[in-house]
């Protein structure tokens, strides 16, 4: 689940990280008031515009604004909530439909008064899947290119890895201040910072945090001017404040869909659907499908319940996508028998009428012969195999 950036910044607020500070506005008006009132409380002369959408990249596609004064805050208040704002990191690209910004984030300007005294670094914090632990991914060279610094000179990205028992120690985060060139003050700020950024990471069940920039002001703090934040959903049921904040406006209204019927679907760009019962699984038949001339269309796992109403929720879903020319169901009967699953593919079918789309079957499992006489024997165009590569060669001679 991903936070807009004044959400990730609340949060990170709790933690003790110094952020740049800023009011929410879904229109004009609010827009007006947001930046009198950080005029009151922080004393900034000018405030940043920045559309809130869950996409990087937004200050390249003409959604974040400085506003020298109150009409520029106007002019792109009112340029920007409504737009359709494209980034390489919106659908489609910078070619793409783009994503409607519904609100902007009224912030204040923390580099003000000495501009060129400020140092931009870039700070980010996820898991290693491969060492098994979380990592801290840090550069001198922060801002708007950094995917460029990792290309061009990953010299100058840094990692520091976090033993998940000990957790981050002091001397790790002042190797961190002292590799981003810092002393004096602005090196125990930048511990400091490290420290609770951290916490927060751990404290929010996080999967990434991503500060870029996070800055060095002339009078030598260090604030997160910017904030990225995702977390893991399988532990949101401890964070109900912050599973409350989700955005389904954000997300592919598909998935938000198929996740209201419990299903895991996640959406490709391929042309053959897959319904699945396991992650694993649902991951070799995407394999096997791509290696048989296909391209898979999504993943879709429907767990262990695979009953006649879940099907149906899996195939009404998995036809929502235009692309799809076939439809690849792949069920092991551990939990579930496979006789139960042919009945409610059988069922399914009927309650949808006509298909347009060939589907293949493959059972395998308990009750395996069963469901594939019943399958043969329903009168319907579905194609019953018995295993996976013949079920992959059955999707290519379809296509």
């Amino acid at each position: 689940m991903n936070l807009h950036e004044y959400q990730g910044k609340e949060l990170l607020k709790k933690f003790g990280v110094t952020i740049q500070e800023g009011i929410v506005a879904t229109n004009v008006d609010e827009a007006v008031a947001a930046f009198e009132k950080l005029q009151a409380d922080t004393g900034t002369e000018m405030a940043v515009v920045k559309a809130q959408i869950h996409a990087g990249g937004r200050g390249k596609g003409g959604g974040v604004k400085l506003a020298k004064n109150m009409d520029d805050l106007k002019e792109h208040a009112g340029n920007i909530i409504g737009m359709m704002l494209k980034t390489p990191q919106t659908p489609g690209g910078i070619n793409g439909p783009g994503k409607l910004v519904s609100k902007v984030l009224i912030a204040q300007d923390v580099y003000a008064p000495d501009f060129d005294a400020c140092k931009e670094f870039y700070i980010s914090i996820l898991m290693d899947r491969g060492r098994k632990c979380n990592v801290i991914i840090y550069s001198t060279e922060g801002g708007m290119d950094i995917e460029k610094v990792a290309e061009k000179t990953p010299h100058l990205v840094h990692k520091e890895y976090i033993d998940p028992l000990a957790g981050l120690q002091a001397f790790q985060a002042r190797k961190i201040a002292f590799n981003l060139g810092l002393s004096g003050k602005a090196f125990k700020g930048m511990t400091k910072f490290i420290y609770n950024l951290y916490s927060a990471f751990v404290g929010s069940d996080a999967s990434l945090f991503e500060i870029n920039p996070c800055i060095k002001t002339g009078d030598d703090r260090i604030i997160a001017v910017d904030c990225k934040v995702s977390l893991d959903d399988n532990a949101l049921f401890r964070h109900p404040d912050l599973a409350a904040q989700r955005d389904t406006s954000e997300e592919d209204p598909t998935e938000v869909e198929a996740k209201s019927y419990g299903l895991n679907y996640v959406n490709l760009d391929g042309n053959v659907g897959c319904m699945v019962n396991g992650a694993g699984l649902a991951m070799a038949t995407m394999d096997i499908i791509k290696l048989s001339g296909g391209e898979p269309a999504n993943f879709l796992d429907v767990g262990g319940t695979a009953d006649a109403e879940r099907v149906e929720q899996a195939f009404r879903i998995i036809l929502k996508d235009p692309n799809v020319k076939a439809i690849l169901v792949n069920i092991f009967g551990g939990i579930v028998r496979c006789d139960r699953v042919a009945n409610g593919i059988v069922e399914a079918y009927k309650n949808m009428g006509n298909i347009n789309v060939p589907i293949i079957v493959r059972l395998q499992g308990t009750n395996a012969d069963i469901a594939k006489v019943i399958i043969d024997e329903s009168g319907l165009e579905v194609h019953s195999a018995t295993l996976l590569q013949e079920a992959a060669d059955l999707v290519a001679k379809v296509l």
